[in-house]
């Protein structure tokens, strides 16, 4: 286990109808369009600098999209902060001309929308844009650009999947002990319920009362979710951020929707920890797709690994690194390695048998809670062998 892979806002139309900033004589930066949820606090946004309406128009609502707050501009800022400080930097072609000699600085982008025009990635070269987009074709990717910036987008979070290779072999205690071990090292901590019929890890937490969204709340979502806001909006359980399922019957979460939320809670780094299904439908197949590792666990019996080659056979199709730990006790003759061995996947190591989870559970602490029990102890060796060679911090 030594390395893992791991329709236009009408902004500027209405400036045009107004004369525009500079025909007001007021100052010349102004904010962007109201979003849904504007009531949620804007992140910082980006610098857009042009005279064009139509190009502003659209920028605006793309920063809306993104879900910031931009600071406008006809050209370069008098004041150096105003250039410097944003941590992008959108400048218009028909602007570009006059940022020339401005302070080089990382994150700019030419944007503009005539795709016939060769002059434009000379300017980009003068102005030290890190590249050039065009739009309409570009505006996914530009929204993309525009959030990441806003919410300082580093690495990505560590993302292990935890899978039963039978139904009670102990995949959610051990997603649940998993996540508990990784928030106490300090690290941002998110633990995905990912089997809308494995009964709420909220309760296996025992945070089934916590004020929060679960997954229904996340039907209707695509595209992009700021990983802030859906950080912040779930409940929180002994410093781990967790999003199970709720009590009533819910209709399936579509698979562009488990697609936007891990994407979102991924960005902000730490660890992930997902609770998987062993079922392959589209959503469990997007989950698995987003997986730096798979964990699947396997008790130590005939049976059981009978079962677990089938699970592994599935799973090796979507995920890209599957190992297996292996949970005593033991039918004569087999072992963890025998297991591991028979399923033809490295072994994590062996978790061994708790007989004291039930009663914990029973007294209201969480599988994993107790660091010095074998299930926390066997979590807190795994962090510190898989974050302690570059994983995500």
């Amino acid at each position: 286990m030594e390395t893992f892979r791991t329709s236009r806002s009408g902004a500027a139309a209405s400036a045009s109808a107004a004369g525009g900033p500079e025909a007001q004589g007021g100052p010349e930066t102004r904010g962007g369009p109201e979003a849904p949820g504007a009531d949620e606090p804007r992140r910082t946004g980006p610098l857009i600098v042009t005279e064009d309406l139509g190009l502003l128009d659209d920028l605006l609502r793309l920063c809306a999209a993104a879900g910031v707050e931009p600071e406008v501009h006809h050209r370069v800022p008098e004041r150096r902060a105003s250039w410097t400080d944003p941590p992008l930097v959108l400048v218009g072609d028909d602007a570009a001309a006059r940022c020339r000699g401005a302070v080089r600085r990382p994150g700019t982008v030419l944007v503009g929308r005539d795709h016939d025009d060769p002059a434009v990635w000379r300017l980009a070269v003068e102005i030290g844009a890190e590249g050039v987009l065009r739009l309409p074709d570009a505006e996914a990717l530009l929204v993309d650009r525009i959030a990441d910036a806003a919410e300082g987008v580093g690495r990505q979070a560590l993302t292990v999947g935890v899978v039963g290779g039978r139904g009670g072999a102990g995949a959610s205690t051990l997603a649940c002990g998993l996540a508990l071990a990784a928030a106490r090292t300090g690290r941002r901590t998110l633990l995905v319920d990912g089997d809308p019929l494995g009964g709420g890890l909220d309760v296996l937490l025992g945070g089934e009362r916590e004020e929060g969204r679960r997954w229904p709340d996340f039907a209707a979502s695509k595209g992009r979710l700021a990983g802030g806001a859906l950080e912040e909006s779930l409940p929180s359980v002994r410093g781990v951020r967790v999003l199970s399922w709720g009590r009533e019957p819910a209709d399936a979460v579509p698979p562009e929707a488990v697609r936007s939320v891990l994407a979102a809670a991924r960005r902000r780094g730490g660890v992930v920890v997902v609770d998987l299904p062993r079922g392959t439908d589209t959503a469990a197949a997007e989950a698995q797709a987003q997986l730096d590792l798979g964990l699947l666990v396997v008790p130590g019996e005939l049976r059981a690994v009978a079962a677990a080659h089938r699970v592994a056979s599935t799973l090796s199709v979507g995920v890209r690194d599957l190992r297996a730990v292996v949970r005593g006790p033991y039918a004569a003759g087999l072992d963890e390695r025998w297991v591991a061995d028979a399923l033809r996947l490295p072994l994590v190591g062996e978790l061994p048998y708790d007989p004291g989870i039930v009663e914990d559970q029973d007294a209201g602490v969480p599988p994993g809670a107790e660091p010095r029990g074998p299930l926390g102890r066997f979590c807190d060796a795994f962090w510190t062998r898989a974050l302690g060679t570059g994983g995500a911090a």
